[in-house]
């Protein structure tokens, strides 16, 4: 199958090609439950801002402190999302288990 052309022809579809590009966003094939989706999207958008992070301060425009400072509190959001959905509590316990 072909992939979907520009939207050039239709002004009232949003062009998502520089979304996609800057916000990639692979499937999730884990163990479908709506705290693993959850989680397996804050995984992926901090994974994201961890590489514009890195690449700031590659590129000179952040100090190694701030792209530390930044990245350390960026974990910090995903622990608690991890903590806060139950993620890895006890992964040998079922949905219908009491």
């Amino acid at each position: 199958m072909s992939q979907n052309p520009p939207n050039d022809d239709n002004p009232n579809l949003p062009d998502r090609r520089k979304e996609d590009f800057l916000y990639p966003r692979a499937p999730y094939y884990g163990e479908f439950k709506p705290e693993n989706l959850l989680f397996n999207a804050n995984l992926q958008e901090f994974a994201q801002k961890v590489s514009f992070i890195c690449n700031l301060e590659t590129g000179g425009k952040i100090s190694s402190l701030e792209a530390y400072e930044k990245i350390k509190a960026l974990w910090k959001d995903l622990k608690q999302s991890k903590k806060g959905l139950g993620i890895g509590e006890n992964p040998f316990k079922k949905d219908d288990d009491t």
